[in-house]
């Protein structure tokens, strides 16, 4: 096992099991678009219009959605004016679909960062279209190596505008967003143990939610931001709890006194709970209730499934370790079909959902060096996401 479980499931070791036959499909299909002609969106050459211009064409084409064309040819069309003017940019933004001669968005916008506004439009293009969220205006939280030095970071969700946010320069795993993105929760080392802490990014202020004795990680917020799921050895092995999210109110969800539990992941409905447990015999995903009751194991091939993360469309993204590397696969709930998204010789790690159900944010370890990418599970080439120096892992994409 790497270095990322170790500590998640202290003083054991992992024995394998025999695998049972499962509906496993390599995903190598490629992504429908449609083509967008952008070439009536006009400007006066200004700066920052050129930027917004550039950086909304990009996030288009991240999108996956659309083949981005100057042409003057498209399925459809986006016209407008990019002006700057008063210290801000104001766009006007028509879609026409050109099938059938209708107008599919209008709005008018402002704002004084041009990235940020793009990211808006974008966003609202894709929606009008294609009738899904969109990714562009979103941001990714993740941990930083910098010279031995770790700590939390947010960027985009195309790698701009990175900031850090902690400054322990100690062991920080698992950050995570709260759904209306006012919070942060992760598991730090500042004290020399494992503890969560939650940092409110209005106000930047931090405070301990549990520091219970041993290990205290994985912390995940429910679908309304009221409760956390986690994971304490308190009583002994790892279990899974779950409290309200300021730290109260306490209940145990699992009791496994010969193994360990980790990685909760909330449902979309927040009626069950997705996790690591390795009680029988090596680390594989079991759903339970939120509120306990009996454990359903849902992964059976592969030496170790670990790191789940239940998407806003019910599938669940995790690293299964399969012919010694780890790779990001899928399952789905609703008809047990497993995808396996990832086929190279690199490992892959720590997947994330983005809001649109179709792209996954993990790292990507090549020669000991860690990176995240963002994976299209319709196929599409990845795209990698950090370029600053450094090693960068765990990420978590906020859900708007």
């Amino acid at each position: 096992m790497t270095k990322k479980y170790l500590f998640l499931f202290p003083a054991l070791l992992f024995l394998l099991v025999p695998l049972v036959n499962a509906q496993v499909v390599v995903s190598k299909e490629g992504s429908p678009k449609c083509v967008l002609d952008v070439s009536g969106l006009q400007s006066s050459g200004g700066k920052s219009e050129l930027e917004f211009l550039q950086t909304l064409e990009d996030d288009l084409k991240r999108s996956g959605w659309f083949n981005v064309t100057k042409q003057g040819k498209g399925s459809y069309t986006v016209q407008g004016t990019c002006r700057q003017g008063g210290g801000a940019l104001n766009v006007r933004c028509q879609v026409n679909n050109v099938m059938s001669g209708t107008i599919t968005m209008n709005k008018a916008y402002d704002g004084r960062q041009a990235g940020r506004l793009a990211h808006n439009v974008a966003d609202d293009i894709v929606w009008a279209i294609k009738k899904v969220k969109g990714m562009a205006s979103t941001r990714i939280v993740l941990v930083g190596n910098r010279g031995g030095k770790k700590n939390i970071y947010v960027c985009d969700a195309n790698g701009a505008n990175m900031f850090q946010i902690t400054h322990d320069n100690v062991i920080c795993r698992f950050p995570e967003w709260s759904p209306d993105l006012s919070k942060l929760i992760y598991t730090a080392y500042i004290t020399g143990y494992p503890d969560v802490y939650q940092i409110n990014m209005g106000s930047n202020e931090r405070k301990r939610v549990s520091a219970y004795p041993g290990l205290n990680a994985g912390a995940s917020f429910s679908p309304d931001g009221s409760r956390i799921a986690l994971v304490l050895s308190k009583d002994g092995n790892p279990d899974l709890f779950v409290m309200n999210s300021s730290g109260g109110n306490l209940v145990k969800i699992t009791r496994t006194p010969y193994a360990a539990e980790s990685s909760p992941s909330w449902a979309p409905d927040g009626d069950q709970i997705v996790f690591v447990s390795d009680k029988g015999g090596s680390p594989q995903l079991y759903v339970t209730g939120s509120g306990g009751g009996e454990a359903k194991r849902i992964t059976w091939k592969g030496n170790e499934n670990v790191a789940p993360d239940w998407g806003p469309d019910g599938r669940i993204v995790y690293t299964s370790r399969r012919e010694g590397k780890y790779h990001i696969c899928i399952f789905d709930p609703k008809n047990g079909k497993t995808t396996q998204l990832t086929t190279d010789w690199a490992d892959y790690e720590d997947p994330s959902w983005a809001p649109d159900s179709r792209h996954v944010v993990c790292s990507k370890t090549v020669s000991y060096h860690s990176d995240l990418y963002i994976l299209d599970t319709l196929g599409d080439p990845s795209l990698r996401l950090t370029t600053i120096q450094g090693e960068w892992y765990s990420p978590d994409w906020s859900s708007k």
